[in-house]
């Protein structure tokens, strides 16, 4: 019986394929692979020589004459990989973007040996895969997960991103944060939510998630449940991994401009929790809130949540050819 799921999975394949992209796979380091989907000309450039990468300790943006669309990196959530995460964006960016969208660690075709499941070592490995496809500097925009793996990268190498545009995220989630957040949804741990085994677990992950109550046969869940969410294990360990004791905690002064594009409903990270955050971050930092969207505002939401990215990058790169 045909998977309804992993059916949508190749039609999305198709649709990045059509908007521009290729999938690609880069070793990071032995036992490390992360699997990402980039433009075609990087993709067809990298076969033709595939030795060639960015001296990250030696970036500068490109000078008059040498101009290349702006790399702009989607970073998705913990639920699903990076294509079908961020389909309804990509093909609004590509013509004015170098649009790179990267599965993280044990998402996608993306693997690793090393027992390290820490938002750090998902921002490393990133960088290193990001330079060893040609990738300088970039934009970064990062739901949920991604959006704290988007601050690690910031906070490491914070030459390397133009901005950054973070979606129901924090800088860290401490554990006075997930445990008010957790309180707030009735829940135990970030797996019994993230990580459903069953029917009304996945219903209950969709419903605090969005702010339309969305309907979908049982069979459509099932075919979730069987597709979506595979490597249990290491992905619970990834979770556990990301709380942190609250006296670890520290906001990084970052020197890029940075955009908290929230879902004005979000269920899970609040609005409360993103302006907590904006005066933390401090001058550079801006918070815009879309109106009847929850957690998942580029899904729920795309057209206003595309306008205002693209305002974004825009305003960016507008600044950066001023100076």
């Amino acid at each position: 019986m045909v998977n309804w799921v992993e059916a949508q999975k190749h039609l999305f394949h198709f649709l990045a394929k059509q908007a521009g992209l290729r999938h690609q796979t880069v070793e990071i380091e032995p036992g490390t692979v992360m699997s990402f989907w980039v433009p075609k000309a990087n993709h067809d450039k990298k076969k033709k020589n595939p030795s060639k990468e960015v001296d990250l300790n030696n970036i500068e943006d490109k000078k008059e004459g040498e101009k290349e669309k702006p790399a702009v990196v989607l970073l998705h959530g913990f639920a699903a990989e990076g294509i079908v995460t961020w389909l309804f964006q990509v093909g609004s960016l590509t013509s004015r973007y170098a649009v790179y969208v990267p599965d993280l660690l044990f998402f996608g075709g993306s693997v690793t040996a090393s027992a390290d499941r820490s938002p750090g070592f998902q921002a490393r490995c990133l960088i290193t895969g990001l330079g060893r496809l040609g990738v300088g500097r970039f934009t970064a925009v990062g739901f949920s997960y991604g959006g704290m793996v988007a601050f690690k990268m910031a906070e490491a190498r914070p030459e390397l991103l133009h901005a950054l545009v973070v979606s129901g995220s924090v800088v860290a989630l401490t554990e006075s944060i997930s445990r008010e957040a957790l309180h707030g949804l009735g829940l135990s741990s970030w797996a019994e939510l993230l990580l459903p085994e069953t029917v009304e677990g996945l219903k209950a992950l969709f419903s605090v998630g969005t702010y339309r109550k969305l309907w979908f046969p049982d069979r459509l869940y099932k075919d979730c449940l069987k597709v979506m969410f595979d490597n249990r294990k290491e992905k619970k360990e990834l979770l556990e991994g990301l709380v942190i004791r609250n006296e670890d905690a520290k906001v990084p002064i970052l020197p890029q401009m940075v955009l908290l594009l929230w879902g004005g409903n979000d269920q899970i990270l609040n609005m409360k929790l993103a302006e907590d955050m904006k005066e933390q971050l401090g001058e550079k930092a801006t918070l815009q809130g879309i109106k009847k969207a929850g957690h998942l505002v580029h899904l729920e939401r795309p057209r206003v949540y595309n306008r205002c990215l693209k305002q974004f990058l825009a305003q960016v790169h507008d600044k950066g050819n001023q100076e």
